[in-house]
């Protein structure tokens, strides 16, 4: 009989132990009911598009800094402006600020925050950084998934390797046209923060990538009209 429950319990702690180093590993998740990925990274990344619910799915468009979709993405619908020269937030510059106003402030807070506000718990937009880490610790491909074209990335991280992402190339919303190529598949991807330069307020850096002539170049840190209706897409601690 001892022998028997010292063999449950050598399973036992062998069990516990096989878990315990899953669980180190990059695996998937959920949070509030929606899925991530660990690539080995600094966050983890949702497995689809907020409003989304699947990996190929386009999900919503949002403007920058706004938490609702809509039908017109131009200036004149913009929530925290009267125009592109005139912001009444995030702003660094008093030249496009409405009446001069600045508020330095550089990311979102969390109310203007598309995936806080749409998935709640810790989700939120990625900053401009976190990009550029899931940029240069992937490796990218140019593919199709379940008949949806997009870019693939799999983990450069040493024990993540097997864990991948993809973005659909579900194009973006200027003013009311959904722009998008078909031979051209053009992905934009909101992050959280403004673009820092002095000259353009009224832009926010984003994920952009494209697939031309067979060949992918992509390219992260982009600047685009804060106006524009682009994909968001979440990660969480």
């Amino acid at each position: 009989m001892k022998n028997i429950s010292y063999l449950f319990a050598l399973v036992a702690i062998c069990l516990c132990f096989v878990q315990c180093e899953t669980n180190k590993i990059g695996q998937n998740g959920t949070h509030k009911g929606h899925e991530y990925v660990d690539l080995g990274l600094s966050v983890k990344w949702a497995t689809c598009n907020v409003g989304a619910t699947t990996p190929e799915g386009f999900g919503d468009y949002f403007s920058w800094g706004e938490t609702e979709t809509k039908t017109m993405y131009d200036w004149s619908t913009y929530k925290h402006a009267k125009d592109y020269n005139q912001l009444t937030k995030y702003c660094h510059n008093k030249e496009y600020g409405f009446n001069g106003f600045v508020d330095n402030k550089f990311e979102l807070d969390p109310e203007d925050d598309a995936a806080t506000a749409n998935w709640g718990g810790n989700w939120r937009m990625p900053t401009a950084d976190e990009l550029d880490d899931l940029r240069y610790s992937c490796i990218w491909t140019w593919t199709t998934q379940n008949g949806v074209p997009g870019l693939l990335g799999t983990s450069r991280v040493e024990g993540y390797t097997d864990r991948t992402i993809f973005f659909p190339a579900a194009g973006y919303y200027f003013e009311n046209q959904l722009e998008f190529n078909t031979a051209l598949g053009d992905g934009l991807y909101w992050s959280k923060s403004a673009y820092d330069d002095a000259k353009y307020p009224y832009c926010a850096s984003a994920l952009v990538f494209r697939e031309e002539d067979s060949v992918l170049y992509a390219t992260f840190g982009l600047l685009n009209l804060r106006n524009e209706g682009l994909s968001v897409r979440a990660v969480c601690p």
